[in-house]
């Protein structure tokens, strides 16, 4: 791998680049969030778009101080990504996977789980590796991520960084229709409608509404046996202008899936040491229950209110309530065994989550001087309350010894000690109220300085449902108060490029997440605290038909739970665990008919203090890589317009490999798998054919600490139409 710059070489350089630059006034609040503007998807990269999950001020993507991807609407259609985790292996340096309990796994600049806030317009539901499982992309508008310490913007529990779901939504584009349908391997299908509309003329006096409907069916028999999945997704909302300076949006998104006997991983064979290794022959083996079931209903309600008070000040609040139900009934673990002829079945498991989150955030923005300088400024409050129940029940096995390759499993409810009730475990309350602020100063005529802050106060209150005890107490409470912060500088050194440096801070949880946390995760510990360095450049090249995008960073996480070195039995919070990396992308339209688009991103991750106990001894980790962490991640995407009305695409992606603990001792290989389409242009409807996975590659998207690989697709073919009216 080739060599990162260290902490204090980037800081150097941050220095060296403060020395001038110019910012352009953003538009009020209710304009921050704006459609694409490039006719063609993998072309230049989105720079002069606003990313609203970076800033409240309305920054352009060129102008904040920091490295943020947009993958739009455009991009996710021409890539045939069919789900939100599909769309994240497009930003650089992320890889994202559903493994067993942790359906929305991202790792991100050497950091995952709970240190990446996952959102849904703006807002996060503290249970995001849970909540941010693969949903099918039909209502989303576009996916924005911010790389790196970022709690000044959302809150704890961004270390690596936060991703953001912007569903679609009414707006005043104009009317438009679209139908999709798609039809593949697996007896895979989706069927799609979308529609925007303007319900009433506008005579200059009176109410208009807007309304925007997006509905989407979709069904898939697996590419493990047994495995079959139905979902339906829906996004309702009506934009009204109540007066020219006074608006209101109601959304609604109603999002319902069922999966029967989910893939939950496939075992490594004996020795689990070094790099992992599978039967070929039990790549489509499923070894769960074979009535095994995963569900969710998930609702979300807006009611968003846009004033515009003058040129210069405008006003937003927004009312939100989530409401989720998942349930679970799973055998969870396989591993074979010492011979490596019987695959040994263990750990069953029937959960319940119950979550509800109801809050408000009230923002302004004012465009002003200070002083003789220019400046814009942002800021709110937000309070949040956020209830989460959970029901538990496990049996931990063996349940059973099966072959490999010839074997039937059982109905989940006859396994001894199973039974079909509900019983509540503990639930959680986490209250939260924060209060925030940002500021963007014209220093001189190519220099801005960008700044934010927030304070939160989190208050935790845990009820144990179940039989009370001096390490699961009845009740317990406690409170936090964490501040993060940005700084950092702009520095246009021509009109088509610029250097950016800054500084940022994140708060953490200290063990998972608050809404799931028990006595002894959080008693003695705060929040964990992370910061970031990061300087780069955005510019345009080769007479503006190409940009990029480049950027070097370290981020420090500090205070982990880590084990006593003299007493194993006890964690103290004295971890630290960092990571220092390098990232590109860019975007290129070389000649008329070709567009590239790609992306790099090395890491070099480690625990620098993290001692875990192993068999009574507290054992250092200290070097090793956390798990599930690549050093090298690269993206490419091909489009090439051979005749009028005809595209060829091709994709690449490539993974280095990853660790299973945080010992280091077993890991799962990199891989490099490769997409191809073709697609016709029929009047308003475009028919494409496309292959993923082209060479079927065996990979492991995700190995687990039991240890198995949760095995990615294998090579799957599609066609899709898609119609605008």
């Amino acid at each position: 791998m080739a060599a990162l710059p260290s902490r204090r070489a980037i800081a150097i350089a941050a220095l060296a680049l403060c020395s001038g630059a110019s910012f352009a006034a953003s538009d009020v609040l209710e304009t921050i969030e704006v459609r694409d503007t490039r006719d063609e998807p993998n072309e230049k990269l989105p720079l002069d778009q606003r990313a609203s999950t970076a800033s409240r001020l309305g920054l352009s993507v060129r102008d904040t101080p920091g490295s943020i991807s947009i993958i739009d609407r455009a991009a996710i259609e021409a890539r045939g990504a069919g789900d939100t985790q599909q769309i994240l292996r497009g930003i650089p340096g992320v890889t994202a996977s559903a493994p067993p309990g942790q359906a929305g796994f991202v790792s991100y600049r050497g950091f995952s789980a709970s240190q990446i806030t996952q959102l849904f317009n703006g807002i996060t539901v503290q249970y995001d590796s849970i909540a941010a499982r693969p949903i099918d992309s039909w209502i989303y508008d576009r996916v924005e991520a911010v790389g790196g310490a970022s709690g000044f913007v959302h809150g704890a529990g961004s270390v690596g960084g936060a991703i953001n779901y912007i569903t679609k939504q009414a707006n005043r584009d104009g009317d438009l229709a679209q139908l999709y349908g798609s039809y593949g391997s697996n007896n895979s299908s989706v069927a799609a409608a979308g529609l925007n509309r303007k319900l009433s003329a506008d005579d200059g006096q009176g109410v208009v509404n807007y309304l925007r409907i997006d509905l989407s069916r979709s069904g898939s028999d697996g590419y493990v046996d047994g495995e079959r999945r139905r979902a339906l997704s829906g996004a309702l909302s009506l934009l009204t202008d109540i007066t020219p300076q006074l608006s209101h949006t109601l959304a609604y998104e109603y999002q319902q899936e069922h999966v029967d006997r989910p893939y939950w991983g496939t075992p490594l064979l004996n020795p689990t040491t070094g790099t992992g290794r599978i039967d070929p022959a039990t790549r489509f083996k499923n070894y769960n229950a074979n009535d095994g079931v995963y569900e969710q209903t998930v609702e979300w309600f807006r009611s968003i209110v846009n004033y515009r008070w003058s040129d210069q000040t405008s006003f937003r609040n927004t009312f939100y309530h989530y409401d989720a139900l998942r349930d679970y009934r799973n055998v969870e673990v396989y591993r074979y065994n010492a011979a490596n002829t019987q695959v040994v079945r263990s750990s069953a498991f029937l959960q319940r989550h119950d979550q509800e989150l109801t809050g408000n955030r009230f923002e302004w923005q004012h465009r002003g001087r200070l002083g003789s300088l220019e400046s814009e400024w942002a800021g709110g409050v937000d309070y949040s309350v956020n209830r989460m129940t959970r029901f538990p029940r496990t049996v931990a096995g063996p349940i059973s010894s099966v072959n490999p390759l010839d074997f039937s499993t059982e109905s989940f409810f006859s396994i001894p000690g199973m039974t079909a009730d509900f019983v509540p475990d503990r639930s959680n309350r986490v209250t939260t109220i924060a209060a925030f602020l940002e500021n963007r100063t014209r220093l001189l005529p190519s220099l801005a300085l960008v700044t934010g802050l927030r304070h939160d106060r989190i208050e935790l209150e845990v009820e144990n449902l179940r039989t009370a005890s001096a390490t699961d107490p009845a009740y317990f409470k406690n409170t936090y108060r964490p501040t993060t912060a940005r700084a950092g500088l702009v520095w246009d050194v021509t009109p088509s490029a610029n250097l950016f440096v800054q500084y940022s801070t994140a708060a953490d949880p200290p063990a998972g997440v608050l809404t799931t946390a028990n006595f002894s995760q959080v008693r003695n510990f705060d929040l964990t605290t992370g910061d970031q360095v990061e300087a780069g450049s955005k510019f345009d090249f080769w007479d503006g038909r190409g940009n990029a995008t480049i950027s070097a960073y370290a981020i420090t996480r500090k205070n982990l739970a880590v084990t006593d070195s003299s007493n194993p039995n006890v964690t103290v919070p004295v971890g630290q665990q960092s990571s220092r990396g390098i990232e590109l992308a860019f975007g290129v339209r070389p000649v008329k008919s070709l567009r590239v688009q790609g992306n790099l991103s090395l890491v070099r991750a480690q625990y620098d203090n993290f001692t875990e106990s192993v068999g009574g001894a507290a054992v250092s980790r200290a070097g090793n890589r956390p798990t599930n962490t690549p050093a090298r991640v690269a993206n490419l995407w091909l489009d090439y317009a051979f005749l009028p009305d005809w595209n060829a695409g091709f994709d690449a992606r490539a993974v280095s490999s990853v660790y299973g603990n945080t010992a280091n001792t077993v890991s799962a290989p990199g891989y490099a798998i490769f997409g191809a389409s073709l697609s016709r242009r029929l009047n308003k409807a475009t028919i494409t054919a496309r292959v993923k996975n082209l060479t079927d590659k065996v990979y492991a998207d995700n190995i687990t600490s039991t240890p198995m690989f949760y095995l990615g697709a294998p090579r799957t073919f599609e066609v899709a139409v898609l119609a605008n009216f």
